[in-house]
């Protein structure tokens, strides 16, 4: 039973793990033991503690010389496992694939993570000039045509509580004040699609539409095109197969 329910306090240890675990998650590659106490704050010896119980576990790994650490083979499988048991990835597969056909473009579903949003499918674009995305990637909702439609399901009031004032840029273009996001979130709802123009990658334009089995919406799907590829008759092609692409995911989410 949750903590909350029984009034107790989390446990430190399972707390720390998590953290842990989130850290190398949100960190690739291996690190150092004195970077990743600089990074945590635990105290060395029970990190180093902790850290070899997970390397024994699989849930971390190390190198040969057992002094770098990184995330491990099982994390990999949990988070497989989460994708295939559930319903809206599984429901999503043909609208990914025919959207992915119909604009030749790459296509994601995302959910909302708190502020971010997190790619659960992806489909590459057939064209030598693509975006390279990975399933699990996770993306300022503030930054992403995904994000943005999502949070335009929400409030105005709901955003201001969920976003901070002044926002992060991922690039020049990105918009960095909470304001002037909430009135594109109004052209948004109004419209029925978000767009950003290099706000989040440069040289990226993504269009993207919220699916709206449940409100506030969880789950977003989108098309990524290179600018240089986008054209005015392509904008629209693209627009037009995302909102086919949006009604024929929102059937299938009633079925499954």
């Amino acid at each position: 039973m949750p903590a909350a329910e029984t009034g107790g306090a989390p446990v430190k240890s399972a707390v720390r793990t998590v953290e842990l675990l989130e850290f190398f998650a949100s960190r690739p590659g291996l690190h150092p033991l004195a970077a990743v106490q600089e990074a945590v704050g635990y105290p060395k010896s029970s990190l180093y503690m902790l850290l070899r119980t997970l390397v024994e576990l699989d849930w971390v790994e190390t190198d040969a010389t057992g002094t770098r650490y990184g995330i491990g083979v099982r994390a990999l499988l949990v988070g497989t496992a989460y994708l295939d048991g559930d319903e809206v990835v599984a429901a999503a597969r043909p609208a990914l694939d025919r959207l992915a056909e119909d604009t030749g473009e790459t296509v994601h579903l995302a959910r909302l993570d708190g502020t971010d949003v997190v790619h659960l499918a992806t489909r590459q674009s057939r064209h030598h000039l693509r975006p390279f995305p990975r399933v699990g990637r996770r993306l300022p909702a503030h930054s992403t045509s995904l994000g943005r439609a999502l949070l335009a399901t929400y409030s105005d009031e709901q955003v201001r509580a969920m976003l901070p004032a002044a926002l992060t840029p991922l690039t020049e273009h990105t918009v960095t004040d909470r304001e002037q996001l909430i009135e594109e979130l109004h052209r948004i709802r109004e419209r029925g699609y978000a767009v950003d123009r290099e706000e989040n990658t440069l040289g990226l334009c993504c269009f993207g539409a919220a699916l709206p089995y449940r409100t506030p919406a969880r789950d977003a799907i989108s098309c990524s095109v290179p600018a240089a590829r986008l054209t005015a008759e392509h904008e629209r092609t693209v627009r037009e197969a995302l909102f086919a692409a949006r009604d024929r995911l929102l059937v299938a989410t009633r079925r499954s």
